[in-house]
């Protein structure tokens, strides 16, 4: 038998609400994680702090902000996921990071890794370890963040306790840990170039001891200097 009932519009409109109820929650997510990767990629970025070599002002656990703006901008040259680097770093405007700054940077020996460390030598700087204390420029600096938990030994232990002397070249810095004694830093494998820098370390938004499975209230919102 022919079906001459009309077609039925309000399912037609239901469905074309779903539609387009759809196509909002989907423009919706996509803008946000464009918004969110460029605000990861140029603005601020967040690292969690696996070792002790900054102790103590960091702590294994804590949890970072670190701005990727503080010493210019950094051009995307890495595929997100799969990590293929597509050309060599380029940043524009670039600055110079003042000694004493913690910066977050490339490791020059695998550059899929990150590490933080104390900016102590900038270019130009006359550097020199002796018996674990560091000379600029032929004097001593007064460094009340270094942590030491050995004694100068009797002998020259070199590259960690007597360094140098070196003058640091054009666009590179000499980066050291706070933990003196554990610390991987430029005494080991040299300088840094200052377009591997990703960002200057700015504050502490979490911190969790894993060892005793609790949270370091005191340590939230401490300023990183």
């Amino acid at each position: 038998m022919e079906n001459n009932n009309p077609p039925n519009k309000n399912n037609s409109s239901v469905k074309k609400k779903n539609k387009s109820i759809f196509r909002e929650y989907a423009e919706a997510i996509f803008i946000a994680l464009l918004l969110a990767l460029f605000i990861r990629t140029f603005i601020i970025q967040a690292f969690k702090i696996p070792s002790g070599s900054m102790q103590n002002t960091l702590l294994i656990g804590d949890h970072i902000l670190v701005s990727k703006f503080a010493y210019g901008v950094h051009i995307p040259n890495v595929i997100p996921f799969i990590n293929i680097k597509l050309f060599d770093d380029i940043v524009l405007f670039q600055k110079t990071p003042k000694r004493e700054d913690i910066i977050v940077f490339k490791y020059p020996k695998n550059e899929n890794r990150d590490f933080i460390k104390r900016v102590i030598g900038i270019p130009g700087d006359l550097l020199e370890v002796r018996q674990q204390k560091v000379f600029i420029n032929e004097k001593l600096i007064n460094e009340k963040y270094a942590r030491h938990t050995d004694m100068p030994q009797k002998t020259r232990l070199v590259p960690r306790d007597d360094f140098g002397p070196i003058v640091v070249p054009p666009g590179h810095l000499f980066m050291m840990g706070d933990n003196r004694e554990n610390s991987q830093d430029s005494r080991f494998w040299g300088f840094l170039e200052t377009n591997k820098i990703k960002g200057k370390a700015l504050v502490i938004y979490w911190s969790w001891n894993a060892e005793d499975s609790w949270v370091r209230f005191d340590r939230f919102g401490q300023i990183l200097r």
